[in-house]
């Protein structure tokens, strides 16, 4: 799989959610089994991943990315989820994005079990959803090994405003 490839697969959708931004669609690597396997295997194969317990993934497309690498890598998903998506006793936080205002939550009992957590999520642009999970895990005494994404939006600078290692395959 070249990053050429990769890329071609990768739809960009102007002025979408709003006016302004240019939202990069990564579902097109689902269309394309032999580049998403590839991927994947590439993404398992990741110190982060190696370091750490469990994965978590992020609302919604990062449920993809880490599905598939906890089957391949055979470690615990756990998901950080949207506003009312999620059962039980929660653990919550608020972010910004470069397009509005957001939450995430995690069930408390599914951290119980784990100490350090790999984070999968599709894309990296501000930096504010990763770093929404990183403080939920963080205030409740866990470790992050890391952030591995597909896509990083490089001039938006999330990565900047994180203090772990930080893996992506494509970047605009």
């Amino acid at each position: 799989m070249g990053i050429k490839r990769l890329n071609e697969l990768i739809e960009t959708y102007k002025d979408y959610p709003k006016e302004g931004i240019e939202f990069k669609d990564v579902l097109g690597i689902l269309q394309d089994p032999n580049v998403f396997k590839e991927l994947i295997l590439k993404m398992s194969s990741s110190q982060i991943i190696k370091n750490a317990e469990a994965i978590i993934s992020i609302d919604a497309r990062g449920f993809i990315f880490g599905s598939a690498i906890s089957l391949q890598v055979s470690k615990p998903m756990i998901v950080a989820r949207k506003p009312g998506k999620l059962p039980g006793e929660l653990l919550e936080k608020n972010y910004s994005l470069e397009y509005g205002e957001n939450a995430l939550s995690i069930q408390k009992k599914a951290l119980q079990k784990y100490s350090s957590y790999a984070i999968v999520d599709d894309l990296l642009a501000t930096g504010g959803t990763v770093n929404c999970v990183s403080k939920i895990l963080e205030n409740n005494n866990k470790e992050v090994t890391g952030v591995i994404v597909v896509v990083e939006l490089m001039k938006l600078e999330g990565k900047l405003k994180l203090d772990y290692p930080i893996e992506s395959f494509i970047t605009f």
